[in-house]
């Protein structure tokens, strides 16, 4: 259910009369759920404010018509900036079809995330990695690469032991959900027995030519052409737009870390900067092939900096 219809839910008959305020318009059609605007009509509200319109085309000014002509109050267009920012993988894909990326990013103050040997668990702090396991549980997918899951055989799921205690008390045990896990794997070489085949939740794997191995009923196979070295990603961000993902979390390493970066689809970088110097001969932070003038690089700018436990966690919007 959507936000509007939790919250009836809790409140009751407390509803009755009362002001309902929601940072989009409540909407009007018959999707995965029953429109939220006729939730709010049955549970008898006075006014709904709402921060901003939907601009999905199945609502757009259609919900908040409908509560006007129940005779409720409404008011819209307050704290607009907010509102975007609160709704930013939603709307990025009501607007252009392609889910909001965030690209996530741990190193030493040297631009590091591993000794030469791969060793690199664990580089940042325990409320670093506390605070990743947020920003799992607020994303629609998790992409990774076969890399990574041959290296290190993760889970890529949101442990809820592991968040904060405001998060717990936000986001009760029983309301988790995990996330989609999106695995690029050109060269097929993940296998059922990887553990996040096992683990809760849904799994895509991102191939060339998909395989005939007999998967759970919770892995899919997506097909994608190759696109110089790799598999077109923005072809992948595009489909997972088309299955209704509003936002991406990328676990990776350096090189598909570099390979989004060049191929022009994340919109945020949250690096996770630790008080540790590992030298020149660990491994870098991303593989950027190709830059030979500053001119060339990616264009960043820093939108928040904040101290996580012993780390920074720096945020930046791709320009």
């Amino acid at each position: 259910p959507h936000a509007e219809v939790h919250a009836l839910r809790m409140a009751g008959e407390r509803a009755r009369g009362a002001t309902a305020y929601v940072t989009l318009e409540p909407c009007s059609h018959h999707g995965r759920t029953p429109p939220c605007a006729d939730a709010l009509v049955a549970a008898g509200v006075s006014r709904v404010v709402a921060a901003m319109q939907d601009p999905n085309p199945h609502v757009a000014g259609r919900g908040l018509y409908r509560l006007q002509q129940a005779g409720i109050e409404v008011r819209h267009g307050l704290m607009l900036a907010e509102a975007e920012a609160v709704n930013k993988g939603f709307l990025k894909r009501m607007r252009t079809g392609f889910p909001y990326v965030q690209l996530k990013l741990g190193a030493s103050l040297d631009g590091r995330t591993a000794m030469a040997s791969g060793e690199s668990q664990w580089i940042t702090s325990a409320a670093a990695r506390a605070d990743v396991q947020r920003y799992r549980a607020q994303s629609s997918a998790i992409l990774s690469s076969s890399a990574t899951v041959l290296a290190d055989d993760p889970s890529l799921t949101v442990r809820w032991d592991e968040l904060d205690d405001e998060t717990q008390r936000h986001y009760p045990r029983e309301w988790l959900r995990q996330p989609l896990r999106v695995i690029v794997d050109s060269h097929n070489r993940v296998t059922p027995q990887h553990r996040l085949i096992s683990q809760p939740g849904e799994t895509l794997l991102a191939r060339e030519t998909p395989d005939t191995q007999a998967w759970p009923s919770a892995v899919s196979q997506l097909s994608l052409p190759r696109n110089g070295a790799g598999l077109d990603l923005v072809l992948l961000m595009m489909q997972l737009g088309k299955r209704q993902i509003n936002s991406v979390w990328v676990e990776a390493g350096p090189r598909l870390a570099g390979a989004l970066l060049q191929a022009g689809v994340v919109d945020e970088l949250i690096v996770y900067l630790a008080p540790k110097l590992l030298g020149d001969a660990a491994r870098g932070l991303c593989h950027l092939p190709g830059l030979e003038r500053l001119g060339d690089a990616p264009s960043l700018a820093f939108s928040e900096v904040t101290r996580v436990g012993d780390d920074l966690r720096l945020t930046l919007r791709v320009a």
